[in-house]
């Protein structure tokens, strides 16, 4: 069976798992604290970051980005990104928006500072980064809630991986309890559509050791 390196939370292991639950493919979770910097891992992705993919002859693929764009041509019966270049092009602009734009300005501001730094014993949060990142996610959202309201999902008209990286990154963040839902609901009904999808039950069930999520964290509606 294919195994999956991760952590919790982490937006990026999320969107490959979002993917293979999409794909209906089978594969083994496996935890790996980064920063301990094990040589096996090392070995596997010199780059010493996460995801990493092992399939099940052996071949590694490291990058999120790199293993989606893999499990798309080797799995190619469910399409992420589109059915035409312009299609695709699209998708790929706004998986780059969520896991760049996003994930500067948002993911890293609150998670790591509000998370990681407790996880690994680093202090308290930095003030000024958290209300920079809780100031930059209204404009995400609001740019959420106006391609909804032309598509019937961020990239057109079917679920993408731009959905897919949109919500690994968002779901991170609603762990902490950090998205300001109730004042973009347009983004909210687009996340309640994709909290229906099975691919996603397992992401919100999941829970980091010694620390629960919000209240709200796995309710729709």
């Amino acid at each position: 069976m294919r195994i999956l390196y991760h952590f919790w939370l982490q937006p990026f292991s999320r969107k490959v798992r979002m993917v293979l639950g999409e794909k209906d493919l089978p594969f083994e979770l496996k935890i790996e604290k980064i920063w301990e910097r094990r040589t096996e891992f090392l070995a596997m992705n010199p780059a010493g970051d996460l995801p990493v993919l092992i399939e099940e002859d052996g071949t590694t693929l490291s990058n999120s980005q790199v293993i989606c764009e893999y499990l798309e041509e080797v799995c190619p019966k469910v399409n992420l990104i589109g059915e035409n270049p312009v299609q695709r092009a699209e998708t790929r602009r706004l998986v780059n928006w969520f896991d760049q734009k996003f994930n500067a300005e948002v993911t890293e501001n609150l998670v790591n500072e509000k998370l990681m730094k407790s996880i690994l014993n680093l202090g308290s949060p930095h003030g000024p980064t958290v209300r920079a990142g809780r100031a930059n996610i209204h404009y995400h959202l609001d740019y959420i809630g106006f391609l909804t309201e032309r598509r019937s999902w961020l990239a057109g008209g079917a679920f993408s991986l731009a959905d897919i990286s949109a919500a690994a990154h968002l779901s991170a963040v609603d762990y902490i309890g950090d998205v300001p839902w109730e004042q973009h609901i347009g983004a909210k009904n687009w996340y309640d559509k994709v909290k229906e999808r099975s691919s996603f039950a397992k992401l919100l069930d999941e829970r980091v050791p010694g620390f629960e999520p919000v209240e709200n964290y796995k309710k729709t509606g």
